[in-house]
């Protein structure tokens, strides 16, 4: 359904991304921010699955100022590597490369943006930070809590783990207090990468509930 693209950031640089179109015409768009393992496949299964819900997807490769084309499974030995991605990570890069992706897609209508795990992140600093988005969701973004006191200029939705070992509670409840107008749900005994059917964490009944959460949260704000 999708193919590989090259956009170009502000500062000029070039990154790739995947891009899946509807088959009709779109509602929107709405752009797809990897987690640490790059533009792999689970990513761009659900670029196609929201591809299939009629929007365009495009999930740029925001990996690729340190290393072009990375991509990743989830053994552990795969994890240990892809974590160095995030060990300093450089957020304003990471934001021109997904404003980037936005700007891509802007002429499709309404841009939304979904992100996983440090795409969470991600999504979330874009709602406080970037032009052309109409409206955010972010699953597990650990660093969020560190944004929350940035406001989102648009609708924002948060997933959340209750068993997530890297994203306490605690920091839920701080996002919470500091952002009552953030939509946010913790899904009972789900972990870290819970909507990843390719992780050893995948919760199937927290996945299935999640991700009509998210697209109708799209629906709703897409217009």
């Amino acid at each position: 359904m999708g193919q590989d693209i090259k956009l170009t950031a502000s500062d000029g640089f070039k990154l790739g991304a995947y891009r899946a179109d509807p088959a009709g015409k779109p509602k929107g768009a709405i752009v797809v921010i990897q987690e640490i393992f790059g533009v792999n496949h689970h990513i761009r299964n659900l670029c196609d699955r929201i591809a299939a819900e009629g929007y365009v997807a495009v999930a740029p490769a925001i990996f690729d100022r340190i290393e072009p084309n990375f991509t990743s499974g989830y053994s552990p030995e795969e994890i240990a590597v892809a974590r160095k991605f995030v060990a300093n990570p450089d957020w304003p890069a990471m934001l021109r490369d997904t404003q980037a992706a936005i700007d891509a897609v802007k002429n499709e209508g309404p841009v939304g943006i979904i992100g996983f795990c440090l795409g969470g992140s991600v999504a979330y600093a874009a709602a406080t930070k970037l032009s052309g988005l109409k409206a955010a969701v972010g699953y597990y973004g650990g660093a969020i809590v560190r944004f929350a006191d940035d406001k989102p200029q648009v609708p924002t939705q948060l997933h959340f783990g209750e068993k997530d070992s890297s994203i306490p509670l605690s920091d839920v409840e701080t996002i919470r207090t500091k952002r009552p107008e953030v939509e946010i749900f913790v899904y009972p005994g789900a972990q870290h990468g819970f909507g990843c059917d390719e992780r050893a964490s995948f919760d199937k009944a927290s996945a299935d509930l999640a991700w009509p959460r998210a697209m109708g949260f799209f629906g709703k704000n897409l217009k």
